[in-house]
């Protein structure tokens, strides 16, 4: 069995190099114009081009039939993986909660219930792929394939973290982000693991360190048909700092 590796949060932010390369606009020029709009929108002309974010959150989680407030912290480094840590309330008493998927390893971790394996991990780099909207200079990258699929819907394919991406984006006409689903891999109904429709909606953006950001979001899986908001939506979550590098 893979040994799940233990580093912390800080450990993995402090081994990402700090960015020396900044946003030119001009460097998207040959993609379709929604990718531009909104990439343009996200990062602001010189904004260096980061590939780690730090993010402080809160927000509410559902947890089999009942939601819960959470406070959390994360640390997405996208050529590692990320790490998220959260702390909640169950019947009174504190739960915490640790997901990672670092250098190939994943887990998922609730107090002393521990998850790992094949299947956690390739559903936690699912994860990362979705959040890369935290982290939107990732997607200046030029092996990634944009596809525009209507006037608001854009689709970047690509491979990042061993594992094949695609993602669809719903963008203003201002290029503010408003949606986003991925193919993630994951078991919502409790079966075999599966690709499945995974997403999140934007309620509200902000801006750090020249990154437009989602900062109010909720999501889940199921994402685009009737049942995400009866059985999916399991995650709300207000961003209040991100720092890049």
């Amino acid at each position: 069995m893979t040994k799940i590796q233990e580093i912390s949060l800080d450990d993995l932010w402090e081994s990402a190099p700090k960015s020396d390369r900044p946003f030119n606009p001009e460097s998207l020029i040959n993609l379709p114009n929604l990718a531009r709009r909104y990439l343009e929108c996200a990062i602001a002309p010189g904004t260096m081009l980061a590939s780690t974010v730090r993010l402080w959150m809160r927000g509410e989680i559902k947890l089999g039939k009942h939601w819960h407030s959470f406070k959390a912290e994360e640390v997405i480094c996208w050529d590692r993986g990320m790490i998220w840590q959260v702390t909640t309330l169950m019947n009174g008493l504190p739960i915490l909660g640790d997901d990672r998927i670092v250098d190939g390893v994943g887990q998922a971790k609730w107090n002393t219930i521990q998850r790992s394996g094949e299947d956690i991990t390739r559903s936690c780099v699912g994860r990362v792929h979705s959040e890369s909207i935290w982290l939107p200079s990732v997607l200046c990258n030029p092996d990634i394939i944009w596809t525009e699929l209507n006037a608001s819907q854009v689709q970047a394919t690509f491979t990042a973290l061993g594992e094949p991406a695609k993602i669809t984006l719903t963008v203003s006409n201002q290029g503010v982000l408003e949606q986003i689903k991925v193919d993630r891999w994951g078991n919502p109904d409790g079966g075999a693991f599966q690709y499945g429709d995974f997403g999140g909606i934007v309620e509200e953006t902000g801006t750090f360190e020249g990154y437009t950001i989602p900062t109010q979001l909720r999501g889940g899986w199921f994402f685009g048909s009737e049942r995400f908001e009866s059985e999916g939506d399991f995650f709300h979550c207000t961003i209040d700092k991100a720092v890049y590098r």
